[in-house]
């Protein structure tokens, strides 16, 4: 007994213990790194050099030509620009209010055991599965003179709304929006789905005790919950309606008469059509304050409601 007591304590296995622990392998290392790297050179790189050659006037060949300000000048003097951004406005505001209001609505109604449901909630996800491209084709065969759009309108007596949809400058920005929420309300729901599995349905049932409506009890107790959810959503709502682009390209290509042009599609058509680089570089440049601007207004927003 008295060997076992006088034995030599080890003090230094647990802080090796600890260190060997902490240690990270390789293989973790190359995992971390080689994303890093691929997104340092793919992404960041040229969106810092998108930000040196908006300063620039330069159509691909030879050396740029340094302008200063001068790109910028010009965007506000461009009434095309101007339609653009305020078509990126009213785009923002329907692409993100009708998909969030249509995903919040579905996920509510899909979010409850029952015959079919899984059915249902794979149908409406289904068109994010196809490529924005090939959902401007799709719709636009629907939106085409005696296609399935008019054809409806016809067969329940609105024969007097049929028109070219695309081809109407007061029509078409609205027809390819609607294009774009119905692949984007899928994708809200799905979002909103996994919230709702998270909320904690005791406290719903005290307020449903206490005497709360089911308005009631979803505003109040169901709506709080999903704030980390609805951080979420509104990030990527306004991150895919600033850079939505081929969506708008496969179905008007920013026609008619640049009624549908939104920014990213303008600046596609200055940088790579035109081959104006610095002013397209410009025109991403404000696409991308525009996007930072809003997420960091939101999330500055949100921290101060939940201090209060």
């Amino acid at each position: 007994m008295t060997a076992v007591q006088d034995a030599p304590v080890r003090t230094d296995a647990p802080p090796r213990q600890r260190r060997r622990r902490r240690r990270v392998p390789p293989l973790v290392w190359a995992f971390l790194l080689l994303p890093l790297a691929v997104e340092l050179f793919w992404v960041f790189w040229p969106a810092m050099n998108s930000f040196s050659l908006s300063f620039t006037s330069w159509n691909g060949v030879g050396a740029a030509r340094p302008v200063g300000f001068e790109n910028y000048e010009r965007l506000f003097a461009d009434p095309i620009f101007v339609t653009a951004l305020r078509n990126n406005v009213i785009w923002a505001i329907g692409f993100g209010g009708l998909s969030v209001a249509g995903g919040l609505a579905l996920a509510v109604a899909l979010n409850r055991p029952g015959p079919g449901v899984g059915i249902y909630r794979s149908a409406i996800y289904l068109p994010m599965v196809i490529s924005l491209a090939v959902t401007g084709l799709l719709w636009r065969v629907m939106y085409q003179p005696g296609g399935p759009i008019d054809a409806g309108l016809g067969a329940i007596g609105l024969g007097e709304l049929q028109q070219q949809w695309l081809a109407n400058p007061d029509t078409a920005l609205y027809a390819v929006l609607i294009a774009a929420v119905w692949r984007q309300v899928g994708y809200i729901m799905v979002l909103y789905l996994a919230g709702l599995k998270g909320c904690d349905p005791t406290l719903e049932e005290a307020a449903a005790v206490d005497g709360a409506n089911a308005w009631q009890r979803f505003w109040k107790v169901v709506m709080p919950q999903l704030r980390g959810v609805n951080t979420v959503v509104f990030a990527v709502t306004v991150i895919d309606s600033l850079r939505t682009f081929d969506i708008v390209w496969a179905m008007t290509r920013g026609g008619p008469y640049n009624t549908t042009q939104l920014l990213s599609t303008y600046m596609f058509q200055q940088g790579f059509t035109l081959v104006n680089l610095g002013y397209g570089s410009a025109i991403a440049v404000v696409i991308f304050v525009l996007a930072i601007a809003f997420i960091i207004t939101y999330l500055v927003r949100q921290a101060r409601a939940e201090d209060v």
